[in-house]
């Protein structure tokens, strides 16, 4: 819609002036005639004689009066003449003037002008010197030429605002003539070039609204003004009584055109758009996710009703948990999890803070996503652009809750003797929800396995501190490259007694970059039963009978020292894990054996026949069997016997048993007169430690062993434990032993 006003220079009398006497002003003087421009004596301007005919305006002098008539001119005559006047008649070159008054006799005064049977053009320039006659005629043939094309009878100017949205625009000027140029100002709006006044001419320029701040709507206002002298059918009139009519362009600030224009009411609308920043990257569980949330205006500026800003309700949604950093999408996934959402109200463009209602449930990355959503603002709903939501997965948005390694291990070998290889099995996981990833692999944690020496020979109790006693044997490390099951590397298995691992696992000790993944330190307890090894203490028994040769229906002999049991061995009764201790060996006399040689170590015990079946309890200590009449052992066939002691094993003593081969361990019943050879056999001790005593024991056989015999112990060596033995010089030699 366009509001245009202008004004067109008219037809009306000015106030009456007082009179002044006119004159010749600039021009040529010849043979009484003048030809040129005269001085009105009225206001200073020049005035050209409208009345060829005429006596020369001598006398009162008065005007201008505006007329828009002059005889039976036209007004495009009134409009050229004017448009002449305006550009030329003011000239101080009597070259011009004359053409001036030359141009103005031809149109007013036409019949007298032409009335000479010549030209009126070159009867009238005669006046002029000859020398200037063809400048003078040139000048009026441009005015003639200028006139008829640039004169028009009803000037105009009206300007149009016409927008293409809410801020870009145009203002059109339309002019009449189309050459008229001028100063325009534009209210609420900028040109191109940055300013709000131009000059222009008649066209389409572009402009750009600029509306104050905050407010809901706007109307772009221009307006021009342009000079317009010299246009209009219209001329200035001075006059004389009774002598020529002079006339001049209409002069005066009539002769501008001015035109107004708006346009229609602009709504505006804004769009307020949303980046945020957590407050922290890494969020306890149980703690607050908050979120920084900076508020920018892409599009308008915070529209204000009544003095204060609208407001705007975003709405964040904190999706999670995942295992991941989810990737960056437009939108979240179909199915995403939601743990929940916060409101919070916008009035305008700055900072802002999540209410932090939301609490952090368990492991994983939790990413909001923040939106604004145009239809649920009712009646303010017109004032926001669109409906704005942010990037689903940006890194910036996301919160890391650290997840928990724990373990549950067992140890592999519930039971073990010293030098076993111990190892332990440990099922790994996160206890407070997903095990975190990185680039799609499980985030690596390093676990720590603690053997202890459990002091003292029961199992320990188990306990969240770590027995200040216990020895640790050596710590072992397991990579876990997610949840699962692992079997740590062995550890070996000191002297007897119960050793019992603890796992943990230390956020210090970790890489680096893990670390704050991690939610805390960890360690299980320790003295768990399961795991827990008891590493069986092993026993030595060692005996010897009394006599080799036992006459049929006499009673054997034994002595037998038993050692290695713990020394509460008997005392312990179970725990529900482990089994109460055993606390009986037994002691079994086999034979008759025809031979001695059937006495191997890998005698059938089962099949072997028995003569004698003894216990004792099973601890450390010196017993004496076939002393006792509940005891004894008494042979009644010939041949030879063995005395086999066996323990079965318990959860803290490994099995023992006696070897059917143990020399010091038979004796032997011959048959009723019968002669037995004399022999010897011994038995050194096997290994002994530098510096530690050994010895050797020898078992004498015989029915007739003669009056007066003895033993001698020669000891050779040492030799390497690779080359036969060379007995030529001993490094000990015993005394004598009398043999009975």
């Amino acid at each position: 819609m366009l509001l245009a006003l202008f004004l067109l220079a008219g037809s009306f009398a000015l106030g009456t002036q007082p009179a002044h006497a006119a004159s010749e002003g600039i021009g040529y003087w010849s043979g009484g005639a003048f030809l040129g421009a005269y001085d009105t004596g009225v206001d200073g301007r020049q005035a050209y004689c409208a009345d060829l005919h005429a006596d020369p305006p001598y006398g009162n002098t008065a005007g201008p009066e505006r007329i828009t008539s002059l005889d039976s001119l036209s007004r495009q005559q009134l409009a050229e003449m004017n448009y002449v006047l305006d550009r030329w008649g003011q000239s101080s070159n009597a070259n011009v003037t004359a053409a001036v008054a030359l141009y103005v006799w031809s149109v007013a005064s036409p019949g007298m002008y032409n009335s000479h049977g010549m030209s009126g053009d070159d009867y009238y320039v005669a006046i002029a010197p000859a020398s200037e006659r063809g400048t003078i005629l040139a000048h009026l043939a441009t005015m003639r030429q200028q006139a008829t094309v640039n004169a028009v009878t009803d000037p105009s100017l009206s300007l149009t605002v016409s927008m293409a949205d809410q801020y870009t625009g145009t203002l059109t000027v339309t002019a009449h003539p189309a050459s008229l140029t001028g100063s325009a100002a534009l209210t609420s709006a900028l040109f191109a070039d940055g300013a709000s006044t131009r000059n222009l001419a008649v066209g389409t320029h572009p402009i750009t609204g600029i509306p104050a701040d905050g407010v809901p709507s706007y109307r772009i206002g221009a307006s021009m003004t342009v000079p317009a002298a010299g246009y209009g059918a219209a001329l200035d009139l001075y006059a004389t009584p009774g002598k020529q009519r002079l006339i001049a362009a209409v002069a005066g600030s009539s002769t501008s055109l001015s035109a107004l224009a708006q346009s229609p009411v602009i709504d505006l609308d804004f769009q307020p758009e949303i980046t945020t920043q957590v407050a922290s990257r890494y969020v306890a569980e149980g703690d607050a996710f908050v979120d920084g949330l900076t508020v920018t205006v892409s599009k308008g500026t915070w529209i204000h009703l009544d003095g204060a800003p609208i407001e705007v309700t975003a709405t964040g949604t904190l999706y999670g948990p995942f295992d991941e950093q989810p990737a960056e999408a437009d939108t979240p996934p179909a199915g995403a999890p939601v743990v929940g959402t916060e409101t919070v109200t916008l009035t305008g463009a700055g900072s802002y803070t999540s209410p932090g209602t939301i609490v952090a449930p368990e492991s994983g990355f939790y990413t909001w996503v923040w939106a604004i959503d145009k239809d649920a603002h009712g009646q303010n709903a017109k004032y926001l652009t669109e409906s704005f939501t942010d990037r689903f997965g940006q890194v910036a948005e996301t919160s890391v809750v650290p997840f928990q390694p724990v373990a549950i291990s067992e140890a592999d070998q519930r039971l073990a003797v010293p030098g076993n290889a111990l190892t332990d099995t440990i099922t790994v996981s996160s206890s407070n929800g997903a095990w975190l990833k990185q680039d799609g692999a499980h985030i690596p944690v390093v676990f720590e396995g603690t053997v202890y020496q459990v002091p003292g020979t029961l199992p320990p109790t188990q306990s969240a501190a770590i027995d200040s006693n216990a020895v640790p044997l050596g710590t072992i490390t397991v990579t876990a490259d997610g949840p699962g099951v692992y079997t740590s590397p062995p550890v070996v298995a000191p002297s007897g007694g119960f050793v019992t691992w603890v796992w943990e696992v230390k956020k210090a000790t970790q890489p680096e970059w893990v670390r704050d993944y991690l939610a805390a330190d960890w360690q299980d307890d320790y003295g768990i039963t399961v795991e827990t090894t008891s590493v069986r203490w092993p026993i030595t028994v060692t005996s010897l009978m009394r006599e080799y040769n036992v006459h049929p229906g006499g009673r054997a002999f034994d002595v037998v020292t038993v050692t290695g049991f713990p020394a509460n061995h008997g005392d312990f009764t179970g725990d529900g894990y482990w089994n109460a201790d055993l606390d009986e060996l037994r002691h079994t006399v086999y034979g008759p054996f025809a031979m001695d040689t059937e006495l191997t170590d890998d005698l059938d015990l089962i099949t072997a026949p028995v003569l004698a079946e003894l216990t004792t309890p099973a601890r450390n200590g010196v017993y004496k069997l076939g002393y006792t009449d509940d005891d004894k052992i008494v042979p009644t066939e010939p041949g030879f016997y063995v005395l086999v002691t066996t323990f079965e094993g318990d959860d803290r003593v490994q099995p023992f048993q006696s070897s059917p081969a143990d020399v010091l361990e038979r004796f032997y019943v011959p048959q009723a007169n019968t002669e037995v050879p004399v022999s010897v056999i011994t038995q050194a001790t096997p290994a002994a430690l530098v510096g530690e005593p050994f010895s050797d024991t020898a078992l004498v056989q015989g029915t007739a062993i003669p009056d007066g015999a003895y033993l001698v112990f020669r000891a050779y060596g040492p030799h390497p434990a690779e080359a036969e033995p060379v007995c030529e010089t001993p490094f000990y030699v015993s005394d004598e032993i009398p043999v009975t």
